[in-house]
């Protein structure tokens, strides 16, 4: 199996990021048809495995960058992940007083500072529902 591995990845090639084949078609990996269009895409499991991998990347770096984000309780912790994830850690050190207000575990201000915002507007309800989990530290 090693050696077919090598093969086939010399003769298609390795991209970690997607692109259009020689035939026009969407295309990841080794060869990957992903393309809407007669490509088989991603199983559900193949889905599974890459967002746990990413929620994986994003604990590490939420860990790394903020001391109490390892002392909130699940619910919080999720809330937080998952606007790392829609924002990217990059965006999400623009949100300095919601970080404050999470670091003094003042979780309803950090709710309202998360609401206040652009990024708020743009995805309507997760915010809010985001907002309520970190208030209230309850999936409701």
């Amino acid at each position: 199996m090693d050696r077919l591995i090598k093969m086939l990845k010399r003769h298609e090639g390795v991209k970690s990021h997607a692109y259009k084949c020689t035939a026009g078609r969407w295309t990841i990996g080794v060869g990957r048809n992903i393309d809407a269009d007669g490509g088989i895409g991603l199983s559900e499991e193949e889905i599974d495995y890459l967002l746990r991998n990413d929620i994986r990347r994003i604990v590490d770096e939420l860990d790394g960058e903020y001391p109490w984000f390892k002392e909130l309780d699940s619910v919080r912790k999720d809330a937080i992940i998952d606007i790392a994830f829609n924002l990217g850690a990059t965006r999400l050190r623009g949100f300095k007083r919601a970080l404050a207000a999470m670091s003094a575990k003042d979780y309803s201000t950090a709710a309202t500072e998360f609401l206040d915002s652009r990024w708020a507007r743009q995805v309507g309800n997760r915010a809010l529902e985001l907002a309520d989990l970190i208030s209230c530290g309850e999936y409701v």
